[in-house]
């Protein structure tokens, strides 16, 4: 029941819907938001890839310990250009340019999709606001998404902030949903045994909080748990075992990066 596998839940659903209003509708920024494991990197994910499958342009990047000299470097592999084996940082940057130049005098849409924008350096975040202003013309055809989580939004640019034009908010999943993804996940696998009852259910969305990485670890946990201990049927006492294991798990893994620090 990996993460891997796109489960597209009303939430994602809509989320992608939205994001498909925003690059038909030519708008330059859009947010999409939501905490840690709520399924942001896997929509930015799929979303590039039914971009490409329309034969359009989507740049899929992650900021988290890119530098300010790999940043446009990246944009430029990801735009279809090459670079001579000796330049400079302005002359990367003009390419950009001339490449978006290109792309609007053809009418094509292309798209640049920023994970984890708040984990970004300030320095790669100053070069996202350059990026978001080039070629503002109307007839532009160029997306620029930014991904991070609500609580810190404080860490983007003011001025990056006020130009989005749709703020997306992943929320967690209603009870209805957990039970869906799992029902969906066990038939994709093709498991008949163990299986969840209701109260298991239940209690993995109320553990979970309805956040879609952590559903998908706890059921992952509680089958493996059901399966070493031969049960038919999971049931909300596993996967309460299975909860505290994990958190134990999780709170050594964090005492063990604080003490390196």
């Amino acid at each position: 029941m990996g993460a891997e596998a796109f489960y597209e839940s009303p939430i994602h659903e809509e989320a992608l819907a939205r994001l498909d209003f925003l690059v038909e509708e030519q708008r330059r920024v859009g947010l999409l938001l939501g905490p840690a494991g709520s399924g942001k990197s896997l929509v930015l994910r799929v979303f590039a890839s039914r971009l490409r499958s329309l034969g359009r342009t989507a740049v899929h990047l992650n900021l988290t310990g890119v530098s300010p000299e790999e940043f446009p470097e990246l944009l430029v592999g990801g735009l279809g250009l090459h670079l001579p084996c000796r330049y400079s940082i302005a002359a990367v940057w003009r390419r950009i340019e001339d490449r978006l130049a290109e792309f609007r005098y053809q009418q094509m849409a292309v798209v640049v999709l920023l994970d984890d924008a708040d984990a970004a350096r300030a320095e790669v975040l100053d070069q996202v606001t350059r990026l978001a202003k080039i070629d503002p013309r109307p007839e532009s055809r160029f997306t620029l998404v930014l991904a991070a989580q609500p609580t810190e939004l404080a860490r983007l640019p003011e001025s990056l902030l006020e130009m989005a034009d749709l703020r997306i908010d992943l929320d967690a999943w209603e009870a209805a949903d957990t039970a869906r993804f799992i029902e969906t996940s066990l038939a994709k696998a093709g498991r008949t045994a163990p299986t969840f009852g209701e109260s298991a259910i239940a209690r993995l969305h109320e553990l979970s909080g309805g956040i879609p990485r952590r559903v998908s670890q706890l059921a992952d946990l509680a089958l493996l748990a059901g399966a070493g201990r031969g049960l038919d049927a999971i049931d909300a006492e596993t996967v309460e075992t299975v909860c505290q294991e994990l958190g134990a798990v999780e709170v050594v893994a964090r005492t063990t990066t604080f003490s390196r620090r």
